[in-house]
């Protein structure tokens, strides 16, 4: 049975990188929606279309994803996934095409997302976006972390 895999947590979390080492141990298809989005659009996280278009990324991964997960693929959605509805929904649709679905949830505290923050930003690449710091405290704010019950697999 193929596994969804939710990567959860906020921006520099080291969601990403736990998600390149579960693409190698859980043979799975990784789906990072930030990599597409520079590399079609470049460090657009400031642009007024930016969440449209990261918007549109994820539902096309999505189809990518679902069609895997039926073929019998792992799959790792590097998504980010701040709200506890979001996971749910994920969840149940994994469940409906025949998937089992796990949380891969990166505690980390604010002033360490922000220190790595600063470093990757001084450090720009074709896969992570340069984030102003001012943006990523209310999304700290926003996050919901997820439950006991939530990081448990599910058939």
């Amino acid at each position: 049975m193929a596994t969804l895999h939710l990567m959860v947590g906020l921006p520099c979390s080291g969601k990403t990188t736990l998600a390149r080492e579960l693409e190698a141990t859980c043979a799975a298809l990784r789906l990072t929606p930030d990599e597409w989005q520079v590399r079609l659009f470049g460090q657009d996280a400031e642009d007024p279309e930016h969440n449209a278009r990261h918007d549109l990324i994820e539902a096309m991964l999505w189809e990518i994803a679902s069609r895997a997960l039926v073929l019998g693929t792992n799959v790792i959605l590097d998504y980010g996934f701040w709200a506890q509805e979001e996971r749910e929904d994920y969840r149940a649709r994994a469940k409906q095409l025949g998937a089992r679905s796990e949380v891969h949830f990166l505690d980390v505290p604010p002033e360490e997302l922000l220190r790595r923050l600063a470093q990757r930003n001084a450090q720009r690449s074709q896969t992570a976006f340069y984030i102003p710091e001012a943006m990523m405290h209310p999304w700290i704010a926003f996050f919901q972390k997820p439950t006991l019950d939530e990081l448990e697999p599910r058939d």
